[in-house]
């Protein structure tokens, strides 16, 4: 997701959300997020976000513009997220973002047979026509590139690890999608009989590394996939 894609700020609620926190210190705050929460309000979800969810566990963060959130994560692809508690730290992560220092790693189930590594290098940008969705286009469209990794495969399906080198709306469904090999689960780019194979998008933000912006020192953190996409990568397994 890019930062200046990010809403504009408006007054919003804090409210008592359940939050799993993987790391804290007064600089940063790291997130392992559940499928179905949506990150900021808008688009007809005026609260329940993670947000306000922020707002209620660190009030200080209604003077940080956005509540610190420098990045995204749809609302139903799980794993690591992280905010800023400071000015000063939104500012340096954001331009670690620009910089593409901040290391982002995904396990996503694809339909297919994935044979290989390889590499997606293709603009992405809204939909000529369906304007809710993103694409890969000729023209006017972000630059975005994908590294994926072939780590399994299964019946009908392949497990693969995804890094990021930019971080556009959408990038991995997008650019798996355009190679042929869409995301199980994904009901806006991936055919009917794909999206009817799980219940949400198969993706999980599993490795978020960043260097500190106060102490300079290279960070990292992992979280374990949720239940849901163990369960359905046991199920998918290929019996030895």
């Amino acid at each position: 997701m890019d930062p200046g894609s990010l809403p504009a700020d408006t007054v919003h609620a804090p409210q008592d959300i359940p939050l799993d926190v993987v790391f804290e210190d007064d600089t940063l705050l790291v997130i392992n997020k559940p499928a179905g929460m949506v990150v900021h309000p808008g688009n007809g979800v005026p609260d329940g976000t993670l947000l306000n969810a922020l707002l209620h566990r660190v009030p200080g963060l209604a003077q940080v513009p956005r509540a610190g959130i420098v990045h995204r994560l749809d609302r139903d692809t799980t794993g690591l997220l992280v905010v800023a508690r400071t000015l000063e730290a939104q500012t340096d992560l954001v331009r670690q973002l620009q910089a593409r220092t901040v290391s982002r790693r995904y396990f996503a189930v694809v339909a297919g047979d994935l044979r290989t590594d390889g590499t997606v290098d293709a603009a992405i940008g809204r939909h000529p026509v369906q304007r809710t969705r993103m694409a890969v286009v000729q023209a006017g469209g972000k630059p975005a590139r994908t590294h994926y990794f072939v780590r399994e495969r299964l019946q009908g399906a392949t497990l693969v690890e995804c890094r990021l080198e930019t971080g556009r709306t959408h990038q991995i469904r997008v650019h798996m999608a355009h190679i042929g090999h869409s995301l199980l689960g994904d009901e806006v780019y991936a055919p009917r009989n794909v999206a009817d194979r799980f219940s949400r998008q198969a993706l999980h933000a599993w490795r978020l590394g960043l260097i500190h912006p106060k102490s300079g020192d290279e960070v990292e953190w992992e979280v374990p996939l949720p239940a849901d996409m163990e369960g359905l990568i046991a199920g998918l397994r290929i019996a030895p």
